[in-house]
């Protein structure tokens, strides 16, 4: 895939949102991302999606368990048809206290149920592909209803990538078995990277049977600027 870098919209602009992913693709970046803080991730991409038509559009990352993934399929399918299948959905579990007290939803183990929503991400998208009939049946998810009033049917397009952010041997792992890439932490160290997450990917890959090179690396990384290197190192 390459060395590419990705443009963080200003989210808390909305209305310049359109203007600012058209600069953004004009300057040359590859894609362009935005976060789930303040604001919802998904509409601003939606925005940008209307005034460019190179650039990735990336969610970095949504969170995941406070949205059903029949909530996020639809939303993911949307931006992937509209942006002409520019779309990469990035998901992160969060911790504890945000699912529990900032989004009031139950905490369950997060590797386990994060599995099981990418692989019922895919089963929705395929049922909803093929006309066949849904069935995910999970320890933490489960769908099995899937009118044709409720498909939105074929799309020209794939489904969009799935990442996932993950620090831990588990979800890198994860990553691994069932995902198209992995958003690393702002703070992983080379060392880290080489000794825990790349083995973790391709013992997951393994698992099921995948090349641990098709698992994408994603990561935001700290820089730090001045006039000389003595600015730098202060």
């Amino acid at each position: 895939m390459g060395f590419k870098v990705l443009y963080h919209l200003t989210t808390a602009n909305l209305k310049g949102i359109a203007d600012e992913a058209k600069w953004a693709e004009d300057m040359g970046y590859d894609g362009l991302c935005t976060e789930d803080a303040a604001h919802d991730p998904m509409m601003p991409l939606m925005l940008a999606a209307s005034t460019t038509s190179r650039v990735t559009l990336e969610t970095r990352v949504a969170i995941a368990f406070p949205r059903s993934p029949m909530v996020m399929a639809y939303a993911a399918r949307d931006l992937q048809d509209f942006s002409g299948g520019r779309f990469r959905l990035g998901l992160g579990t969060q911790v504890k206290g945000h699912i529990q007290r900032r989004f009031s939803t139950e905490w369950t183990a997060p590797g386990p149920r994060m599995r099981e929503y990418v692989q019922s991400l895919h089963a929705i998208w395929k049922a909803w592909q093929d006309g066949g009939r849904l069935e995910f049946h999970g320890e933490h998810y489960n769908f099995s209803l899937m009118t044709p009033f409720f498909s939105p049917g074929k799309s020209d397009q794939p489904p969009p990538p799935v990442f996932i952010s993950a620090v831990n041997p588990y979800n890198c792992r994860v990553a691994g078995e069932v995902c198209d890439g992995i958003a690393l932490h702002p703070l992983t160290t080379p060392k880290y990277l080489k000794e825990v997450i790349n083995p973790s990917i391709a013992d997951g890959a393994a698992r099921a049977g995948r090349d641990p090179r098709s698992v994408n690396l994603s990561n935001s990384s700290f820089i730090v600027t001045g006039p000389n290197q003595k600015a730098i190192d202060a």
